[in-house]
């Protein structure tokens, strides 16, 4: 099963979308919530390649993106088996 991990901001509509996304589709994942965790949110920055918006979606330690590579990885059938 692969590891997902995803960074959030509790105000992120996108954040919301993705989880929800991955929880319809049977994922587990880890959510780490960067609204208050400027640690964290560098850590995420630093993964990403410098990206600084959220959701921001790892699998199995690779980044793909946001909730809009995340749901064109869903259609095109490219998401592991949850």
């Amino acid at each position: 099963m692969a590891t997902i991990v995803i960074y959030t901001k509790d105000w992120c509509g996108y954040c919301h979308a993705a989880k929800q996304l991955l929880t319809q589709l049977g994922y587990k994942f880890e959510d780490i919530d960067v609204t208050h965790d400027l640690a964290r949110y560098q850590q995420m920055r630093e993964l990403s390649g410098g990206r600084s918006t959220v959701p921001q979606v790892f699998i199995d330690g690779v980044s793909v993106g946001g909730y809009t590579e995340l749901a064109a990885l869903m259609r095109a059938g490219q998401l592991p088996q949850p």
